[in-house]
Formats: C-alpha cells, structure tokens, sequence
C-alpha cells in the first residue's frame, strides 16, 4: 500500500463494529449457547471488532491490526460516569471489556489486568479492578433483601429483571474468567432454590425460573462454576418446576 495509508492504518487506536451495527456479538454467541471453546468467543469479538476508526476512515476492516494491537495489552479499562446502571444489569460490560479480556486471553496466552473507572462523582474519582467491582455491586445490590422485596412490586417485570442479572453473570464467568463460585451459589440459592422466591415466580414469570435455572446449569455443565454437590439436581428440579407452571398456563 502506499505509505500514506500505512502510516494512517498503523496509526488507528478505536476499533469497533462495522457502520450501522452495534455490539461485540458475544452476547448473541452465548444467547444462542453457540461455542464450545474460549476462542470462539474471542474470535467473535475481533470479527465484530476488527473495524478501525480516525480521521478519513471510517469502519474499515482492520482485523488484522486490532489482532496486532490486542496482541500487546496489558490491562483493559471500561469506566463508567453514572450510577444507573452497574455492570450486572446490563451486557454491554461483559461484551466489551469481556470479550476483550477472552480475545488478549487467546492472543497473548494469558488474560489482561481488567480495571474499573468509577466517575460518578467527578470530586472522587475511583478505579477498581473489575472483580471487585463485580463482587461490590453482587454483594451492594443482586442479594439485597430491600433491592429484590422492591423489585418483586413490579410482578413479572422483576423476573426479568433476575434472569437478565443470572445472564450478565453467566457473560462474566464465560468471557473474563471472574466469578466466584461463592457468587454464584448464592445467586442460585436466593433467586432459584428459595422456596418464596419459586412461589413469586411461578406466579408472574416461570419463564424467569426457567431461564435462571438453565443458565445456571450450564454454568456447572461448562465448567465455569464448582457448584457444591447436589446443586446441579437441585437446579434439574426448579427446571422442571418451571416448566410444569409454564404448561399450566397454555
């Protein structure tokens, strides 16, 4: 090429998807459970992301330098400016800054130091490293008796907005490698195998029970969490559970 347009591609630093779409694909990947091995998951994210962006360029594909550049990273850094929203109730944490972490992963044979920037309050500024704040905002907000008694006001809604929480969960242990497994007992145990909480379910949203009680078992099935004995079956029952309500109101 000529040398302008080297030093002009060798030049880009934002990559991202292709004009007119958006995402890192990885949420679709694990939607549809479409991958078996870490790569897939790290080749999604470079098709998706392997598009450069800078001044007279403009979604070019670029998957070959994004590889290169990746290919050097130490630590990956998302930041957030608000708190409406935290990074288990929404997918775009774990794409973005978990696919990444799978894609340096693959690339360089060990995954990256993962940062979070906290400027919600511009007078203290804080960064955290991801799994910390993945562990505050589990422990602050997910199991919170006075979060999930609000939630549960809102009938099926709040089942939504459990198994999207379960979903985000899963994205993490898939891509970033940074539940623990203390994580997600305890999300099991409060939003699938609570007794009241399979009663609420069964009334507003036994889609919620279904779909939290398959994420989770895939969970195990995968590899990506030690469950203690006998919580694969007992997930195997509110499964079935689940499914039985869901007849019921065919």
């Amino acid at each position: 090429m000529e040398e302008r347009e080297a030093w002009q591609r060798a030049g880009v630093r934002v990559f991202g998807s292709a004009p007119g779409v958006y995402g890192a694909g990885v949420l679709q990947l694990l939607d549809e459970a479409a991958w078996e091995r870490d790569e897939e998951i790290a080749e999604t994210f470079l098709a998706w992301g392997g598009h450069g962006y800078a001044p007279g360029m403009y979604g070019v594909p670029m998957g070959d330098e994004l590889r290169h550049r990746l290919g050097l990273v130490d630590a990956a850094v998302q930041s957030q400016d608000n708190r409406e929203h935290d990074i288990l109730d929404a997918d775009d944490y774990f794409q973005f800054q978990g696919g990444m972490a799978a894609a340096v992963r693959m690339l360089r044979g060990r995954g990256p130091r993962l940062y979070f920037g906290d400027s919600s309050d511009p007078r203290r500024p804080r960064v955290r490293l991801t799994e910390d704040e993945l562990d505050r905002v589990v422990r602050a907000r997910v199991l919170n008796p006075k979060w999930i008694a609000a939630m549960r006001e809102h009938g099926y809604r709040a089942g939504t907005e459990f198994a999207a929480t379960v979903d985000y969960l899963f994205g993490w242990a898939a891509t970033a490698g940074i539940v623990k497994g203390w994580q997600f007992e305890r999300v099991a145990e409060r939003y699938v195998l609570d007794a009241e909480m399979q009663r609420f379910l069964g009334e507003h949203n036994p889609w919620a029970l279904r779909d939290m009680s398959r994420r989770l078992g895939e969970a195990i099935r995968r590899g990506l969490w030690q469950a203690p004995a006998g919580m694969a079956a007992r997930l195997e029952a509110a499964l079935l559970e689940a499914e039985g309500a869901i007849e019921d109101r065919m």
